[in-house]
C-alpha cells in the first residue's frame, strides 16, 4: 500500500516541475508508505512515491519505468490476480525483473494500453506517464477502495495524488471552501460526487481512467455496476453454496502477503465471516483486532471474543476513553482531508494502531451491507413506500391532515412521535421523503433553517440528493431495494471506503475489503431479492452460507454498527467541546449557519433529545475549517481541557 502524486505541465505552462514543490507532496504522504520513497522527474513531468512494502519487499522500488524507460508508473494497491496476469504476459514472451505486482500493472499497461485496468482484479489506483505520446494515465478501481484525487489548473497542468493534503502541499490550490459541496456534506455525511469540500480539488470516480494531453482531460467509465432481472430458475441452495465458495475465494485471494496478516473483528457476522474463512486457509493462529468504549452500550467485546475463542485467534483488544476519542480529532481530521462522517472512523484509528504492532495487513468487512441490503433502512423504506402508496390512495386527505396534527402534538422527546414522525403516516409517499431526506443527517428542510440566509441565496436551489437521485433514475434495477442498493454502492460506500483506507494508513497498514471482489458484488447483484432480504432478515445469503460455521449468537444478532457514545458526552462531561465548535465565536463569525438555529439544536439535546449526528457534523466542519482553511496545526485545535501528554496516546487499555 502507498501514497503516489504528480504533476504534469501542460505545453502553455512556463513553469518547470519544482524538485522541492514534488518532494512536499511526497512527504505529507509518508504515514502512507513509510518503507521506502522515490521520485522521477523529466521535461513537465514529476512523479512522487512513498511504499509500504507487502509484496516483494526487496525490490518493487518506485516509480518504476518499463525496460526502454518510455513508460514510467507510480501505482498504489494490490491486484490478486497478477500471477496469473503475470503467467499470460510470460507466454507472450514478456520478461519480468520483478516478483511484484507493480510491474505487473505496468506490462499490462504496456501491453494493453487504457484497457489493462479491465484485467486488473483488486484496489488500486495508478498513474502511467507514456514519454513517447507525452500523455499520462490515471485509473481508479472499479469499487473506489484507493482514493486518488486531482487538480487541473488554469493553464492545464494537472496535478494528482492519493490525499488532498499532498495537492495543498504542492500549492495546487489556495485552500477554500466549496459552498456548492455544503448541502451535500451536510445531508449525506460527506460530498458523494467528484467534488470535495475544497474548490477545485475533485476526485475521479471508481471504476474511470483519466487520460490527460497537453491540457486536455478525457474521464471515461471502464467498468459499472450492474443488475439484472433477479429470480432465475436456480434453488436457493446452489446460490447460497456458490455465495459461499465465490466469497471463500476473495478471502483466500486476499491473504497473497510477504508480511504478516490479521483481521479487525468486530463481532458483526461480516468480520466475523472473514475470521472463519481464512481460518481454512492459514495454519498459524489468525491474528484479531477489536476496539470498544468503556460505556456499556458502546462495548461489544463479549461477540468479538466468542468468534475468536471458536477459531482459536491471537486476539488484541483495545478501549479508547473519551479523552483519548476528543484528543485524537483533530489529527484524524486532517488524516481524512475533509471532516470525519462518522465517530466510529476514530475508533477504526485505535484499532488499526493496535494492529500496526502485529501486522501489515488487515481484512476488513466493509461492502457487505451495501451488496446484500444490511442496513435496517432498506427494510424500513420498503415498507414505507408500499404502504404509504395505499395510504394516500385509500384514506381521505382530511384524516391523513389530522393524523400529521396529532402526530404533530405529541410531546418532542417522545419515542413514539420520534418513530411515528418517519413513517408515511407524516410524510409523502415519495422516495426524496421517505429515504433520502428521512436517513439524511440535515434534511432539505433542515437546511433552510440552518444555513445563514447569504449562504442559502448563493447556493439557490441547490439539490442535495442529485447524485443519488441521479444514480438511482439510471439504475437498470427493476426493483426497489436493488435501486436503493445501487444508490449507496455509488455514493454511500466510496465515503466509508475513504474512511477504511485514510484511517488505517494514518497507521501504516493496508486494509483489504473481501466483499468487494468485483466478481462477487457482480454475483452479489443478480441474487434473487428474497437471498438478500427476506422477511426482517437482512443478509440472508450470507447468514445462510455461515450457519454452520459461525456460532448462533452471531448469525443471528441484529445489525449494531459500531456504537459511539457521543449523545451523552456531548451532554455531560463533554459538552465543552460542542460549546467550542459549535456556539464558539470563531464558528458563529464564519456565518455560515443561523445561531438561532444552532443554539436550539444544542438546547434541544442537551434536553434529552439525540442529535448528535448533526452536532458531530457540524464540529467536524469547524475542525476542518480551522485545520485546511485557517492553516492551524492539529496539536494546537483541541482544548485545552482536553489536552493529552506526549505518551497519552499509548494509555489506551490493551488486551491480548
Amino acid at each position: 500500500m502507498c501514497g503516489i502524486c504528480g504533476i504534469a505541465l501542460s505545453a502553455h505552462s512556463t513553469r518547470q516541475v519544482d524538485r522541492r514543490q514534488l518532494e512536499r507532496m511526497r512527504e505529507v504522504l509518508t504515514h502512507r508508505g513509510p518503507d521506502d520513497c522515490g521520485l522521477f522527474l523529466e521535461n513537465g513531468i514529476g512523479f512522487g512515491h512513498r511504499r509500504l512494502s507487502i509484496i516483494d519487499v526487496a525490490a518493487g522500488h518506485q516509480p518504476m519505468g518499463s525496460d526502454d524507460a518510455s513508460l514510467q508508473i507510480v501505482y498504489n494497491g494490490e491486484v490478486y490476480n497478477h500471477a496469473v496476469l503475470r503467467g499470460g504476459l510470460e507466454a507472450r514472451g514478456v520478461r519480468f525483473r520483478t516478483r511484484c505486482d507493480t510491474e505487473t500493472v505496468l506490462r499490462m499497461y504496456e501491453a494493453e494500453g487504457a484497457q489493462a485496468p479491465r484485467q486488473l482484479r483488486g484496489m488500486f489506483a495508478f498513474a502511467v506517464w507514456d514519454r513517447r505520446n507525452r500523455e499520462l494515465f490515471l485509473a481508479r478501481d472499479r469499487l473506489g477502495v484507493k482514493p486518488l484525487y486531482y487538480v487541473l489548473d488554469e493553464d492545464g497542468s494537472l496535478y494528482f495524488a492519493s490525499e488532498i493534503k499532498a495537492l495543498l502541499a504542492a500549492g495546487a490550490v489556495t485552500p477554500a471552501l466549496n459552498t456548492a459541496a455544503l448541502p451535500d456534506y451536510l445531508a449525506n455525511h460527506a460530498p458523494s460526487g467528484t467534488d470535495t469540500l475544497f474548490q477545485g480539488i475533485r476526485r475521479l470516480p471508481p471504476g474511470c481512467t483519466l487520460t490527460w494531453k497537453d491540457g486536455e482531460v478525457d474521464i471515461q467509465r471502464y467498468w459499472a455496476h450492474r443488475f439484472c432481472a433477479d429470480g432465475g430458475t436456480r434453488r436457493d441452495a446452489d446460490l447460497i453454496e456458490e455465495y459461499g465458495e465465490r466469497f471463500a475465494d476473495s478471502v483466500r485471494m486476499r491473504l497473497m502477503s510477504d508480511v504478516p496478516l490479521g483481521v479487525f473483528l468486530s463481532g458483526g457476522i461480516d468480520s466475523a465471516a472473514i475470521t472463519a474463512t481464512m481460518s481454512r486457509f492459514v495454519d498459524e493462529p489468525i491474528k484479531t483486532f477489536s476496539v470498544a468504549f468503556a460505556e456499556r452500550e458502546a462495548n461489544e467485546l463479549s461477540y468479538a471474543r466468542a468468534v475468536a475463542e471458536r477459531f482459536r485467534t491471537d486476539h488484541h483488544e483495545i478501549v479508547v476513553s473519551p479523552e483519548q476519542f476528543f484528543g485524537a480529532l483533530p489529527k484524524l481530521v486532517w488524516h481524512e482531508d475533509e471532516p470525519l462522517a462518522h465517530p466510529s472512523s476514530i475508533a477504526l484509528y485505535f484499532v488499526s494502531r493496535l494492529a500496526a504492532e502485529h501486522v501489515k495487513v488487515v481484512l476488513t468487512g466493509e461492502g457487505s451491507d451495501e451488496t446484500l441490503a444490511g442496513y435496517g433502512r432498506y427494510r424500513i423504506t420498503k415498507y414505507n413506500v408500499a404502504l404509504g402508496q395505499r395510504y394516500e390512495r385509500f384514506v381521505p386527505a382530511s384524516i391523513r391532515d389530522r393524523v400529521r396534527r396529532v402526530i404533530d402534538g405529541l410531546p418532542r422527546n417522545a419515542a413514539v412521535r420520534q418513530k411515528l414522525s418517519r413513517t408515511f403516516l407524516q410524510l409523502p409517499a415519495e422516495l426524496r421523503s421517505l429515504y433520502f431526506d428521512n436517513f439524511s443527517v440535515f434534511s432539505r428542510s433542515q437546511q433552510l433553517d440552518l444555513l445563514a440566509p447569504a449562504v442559502r441565496e448563493r447556493l439557490g436551489d441547490a439539490d442535495p440528493y442529485a447524485r443519488q437521485q441521479h444514480v438511482f433514475d439510471a439504475s437498470d434495477a427493476r426493483s426497489l431495494l436493488n435501486r436503493l442498493l445501487d444508490v449507496d454502492i455509488n455514493t454511500y460506500l466510496h465515503e466509508l471506503l475513504m474512511k477504511q483506507d485514510q484511517m488505517s494508513m494514518a497507521a501504516s497498514i493496508e486494509s483489504r475489503v473481501p466483499f468487494l471482489d468485483h466478481p462477487l458484488v457482480e454475483f452479489a447483484a443478480a441474487l434473487p431479492e428474497r437471498l438478500k432480504l427476506r422477511g426482517l432478515t437482512t443478509k440472508y445469503v450470507l447468514r445462510q452460507a455461515m450457519r454452520d460455521v459461525l456460532p448462533p449468537e452471531i448469525i443471528s444478532r441484529k445489525k449494531m454498527g459500531f456504537p459511539v457514545p457521543i449523545a451523552s458526552w456531548f451532554r455531560d462531561g463533554f459538552r465543552g467541546i460542542v460549546d467550542e465548535f459549535v456556539l464558539g465565536d470563531r464558528a458563529r463569525a464564519r456565518g455560515s449557519f443561523d445561531q438561532g438555529y444552532v443554539r436550539q439544536l444544542v438546547e434541544r439535546h442537551r434536553a434529552g433529545e439525540n442529535h448528535s449526528e448533526r452536532l458531530w457534523a457540524l464540529i467536524n466542519f469547524e475542525i476542518w475549517q480551522r485545520l485546511f482553511l485557517d492553516g492551524e496545526l492539529a496539536e494546537d485545535i483541541a482544548p485545552p481541557a482536553l489536552a493529552l501528554p506526549a505518551s497519552g496516546a499509548n494509555h489506551a487499555h490493551i488486551l491480548t
